[in-house]
Order: C-alpha cells, then structure tokens, then sequence
C-alpha cells in the first residue's frame, strides 16, 4: 500500500509484488456441505430461475401512469405480475424486459379501463396481501395460473388473446 512521502521506509527492502495462488492439480468439484449438486433443483413451487430476475421490480415504474387497480394495492398487484414477468423472462433464458411486464399486466386486467367483471371479481381474490413474503405459496399458486404454453407466446398475441377473452391467458 502506498504511503505518504513523510513516513520513514527501509530503502533496502524489496517492494511486495502480486504473486499468483498456487496451481491446482484437479478441477473445481462441488464437494462442499452446501453446494448444489446436479444444477438447480425443479418441482412444485420452485419456480423458475434466470439472470437478473429482480430488474423488473425496477421496470414496474414505467406503467404507474397506466395501471387500473381497482381495490387492490399496488404493492400486491406489482409483487404478482412482476412474478409471472419473471417467470415468461426466465423461461427464455434472459432477464425481464418491458415486454414481459406487459404482457403480465395485460393478462389481469391491469392495463385495461374496463376489466371483465369476472376478471375483476378473480383478481380480487387472488392478489390481496400477495406481496407479503408470507404469502408466497399464494404468490406460486398466482404465477401458476398462467401456463409455460402461454408464457412462450410473443407479448402481441397474449394481448390479442385477453382481447378475445381473458381465460386464453389465465386458468381460473
């Protein structure tokens, strides 16, 4: 580390240089208490992982001025669609994107003025205190509700299918 000019040093002693680790004899094993072995564990209410997942918490800005929350909270809203947003982003293998945002809240209802009354009805049901991390079970079962099939399709045709009827989208 460099010192001031005033702090008296050895001239005699050799400066410290970066050395590198000593080489290794065999490859890197995942032999430790706590490693995953066999890549990321899948089942029932593990979900699906991919980069960068929390980006779109920080994408949900762009629709303040667009989203019709009816009696529902925006953090419950924000915490389920960005969920299933996550989930169409991880299944692709990349990180959310607007596109995924909007599809998310296409697929509820929350871009449209004037939900179906069934919808609305669901959606009340469904999203209440889901932001809560004591509610992920009911998180899963809400991204759970919107198929991989679904999620595969470009943003377009979803919003052309909650058009035609809003149940192409979501499982009841």
């Amino acid at each position: 580390m460099a010192a001031p000019d005033y702090v008296p040093s050895d001239p005699t002693r050799k400066p410290r240089t970066y050395q590198s680790p000593p080489s290794r004899k065999r490859s890197w094993t995942a032999d430790r208490a706590g490693d995953v072995r066999g890549g990321q564990p899948g089942g029932a209410r593990l979900g699906v992982q991919g980069p960068d997942q929390g980006y779109a918490l920080t994408l949900v800005s762009q629709f303040d001025d667009r989203l019709e929350l009816g009696a529902l909270h925006r953090a419950d809203v924000v915490a389920g669609c960005a969920a299933v947003a996550m989930k169409r982003a991880a299944l692709f293998g990349r990180a959310p994107v607007v596109h995924d945002l909007t599809a998310a809240f296409t697929m509820f209802g929350f871009l449209d003025g004037s939900p179906d009354a069934e919808l609305v009805e669901s959606r009340e049901a469904w999203f209440p205190e889901i932001a809560s991390e004591h509610h992920y079970s009911e998180r899963r079962e809400l991204v759970d509700r919107v198929s991989d099939d679904v999620l595969h399709r470009p943003h377009g045709a979803i919003i052309a299918d909650y058009d035609a009827d809003w149940r192409r989208n979501v499982t009841v």
